[in-house]
């Protein structure tokens, strides 16, 4: 068998087991993770157990396409789940990088196969990065590690036994990643104000009370070209939130066809068939660029930057357009149509969100 089949039935067999799993376990608890009544813990350990995260843990031959497919899957039924899947592929991703060979030996296992949750701090230094926000979090270098201070205002996928990757900066200006753990009491997790959608995703603001980072938790004592490295995957990631709701919105409009079809064919270029074919386009672009993570080109950069943003505006145009097409029906709380918009509304907003994305564009072209 060639290596090639053999990949592609195991990104198969990988799809196959996430989709039974959610198909069965997650529609009962959706309404609860979407009001905030419930962080599925369980859920998430379950998928963990199914291989989801674990597909880019192995760096050999790194392809991303099996971890979007899966967080696709999720995604299909609840995007806040799908943005927590994300969160925890992107842990991975993190720890998978890093050339700390005793971080990787304790926590990329346990990691990768959800036994161990956790987050991914990066919306302030990502945006600090671009000159939308300063650095939030301060260090300074001690004997076997950094004392850090200072808060973050919104990382997710969070409990007090997870752990999560964010960065710091020091009194020299030099920029270091690293893994925080929330079981110490020196990082207080703060409840958040509710949201419009996405409160059962362990979301808290973290105070950082010299709290002391030791050298077997850093990922990257030079961040910058660290996050460089994994930036493409950082991002790309993120596809199969958009690629999943997209898919349950066209699946919506479609549902409307016996009843409504009569009217809702007046909704010009909004039609199912519209979106299925963007996305289908979407995703072999995604489907490409998921394949090479690694390439450093600038013009490779580029076309991860457009396709994520092209992900965010189809999410928020097909959830828009699945709310036009069931009408009333889609106006009460009992259907899935409102979740959906307010669910694609956050692929526009989680950093990288649109108006950063398109901030980086234009300033390639400059």
């Amino acid at each position: 068998m060639s290596l090639a089949l053999a990949q592609a039935i195991d990104e198969t067999s990988l799809t196959d087991q996430v989709r039974q799993l959610v198909q069965t376990d997650l529609p009962p608890i959706v309404d609860a993770i979407d009001t905030g009544a419930l962080y599925p813990a369980d859920f998430m350990r379950k998928l963990g157990a199914s291989g989801a995260f674990s597909s880019h843990a192995d760096l050999r031959d790194v392809d991303l396409n099996p971890a979007i497919d899966a967080m696709s899957e999720v995604s299909l039924v609840c995007g806040s789940t799908g943005f927590m899947t994300w969160c925890q592929d992107a842990l991975v991703w993190y720890i998978a990088n890093s050339d700390n060979a005793a971080l990787k030996n304790k926590l990329l296992a346990k990691v990768a196969d959800g036994a161990m949750l956790g987050g991914t701090g990066l919306s302030n230094p990502m945006k600090s990065f671009f000159g939308i926000e300063k650095l939030k979090l301060k260090g300074k270098r001690v004997e076997g590690g950094y004392v850090v201070n200072g808060a973050l205002p919104w990382v997710s996928n969070l409990g007090t036994d997870h752990i999560f990757g964010t960065i710091f900066e020091t009194p020299d200006g030099e920029k270091v990643m690293f893994i925080g753990d929330c079981a110490d009491p020196a990082i207080e997790l703060l409840p958040c104000d509710a949201f419009l959608a996405m409160d059962g995703t362990g979301t808290y603001g973290l105070q950082f009370h010299n709290a002391f980072i030791p050298d077997d938790m850093v990922l990257a004592h030079a961040a910058l070209p660290f996050v460089k490295k994994i930036r493409a995957g950082f991002v790309l990631l993120q596809a199969g939130m958009g690629i999943g709701v997209i898919r349950d919105c066209i699946s919506i409009m479609q549902r409307t066809k016996t009843s409504l079809g009569h009217v809702n064919k007046y909704l010009t270029a909004q039609q199912p068939e519209d979106f299925a074919s963007a996305l289908a386009e979407l995703a072999d672009e995604v489907k490409a660029l998921a394949s090479t993570p690694y390439d450093a080109s600038d013009a490779y950069w580029r076309r991860v930057v457009e396709a994520r943003l092209q992900i965010g505006d189809l999410t928020m145009a097909a959830a828009h357009a699945a709310m036009l097409h069931t009408g009333a029906r889609g106006y009460m709380k009992s259907h899935r149509a409102q979740r959906r918009m307010r669910e694609a509304y956050f692929v526009g907003i989680v950093t990288p969100a649109t108006k950063q994305l398109r901030k980086m564009l234009a300033e390639m072209a400059t």
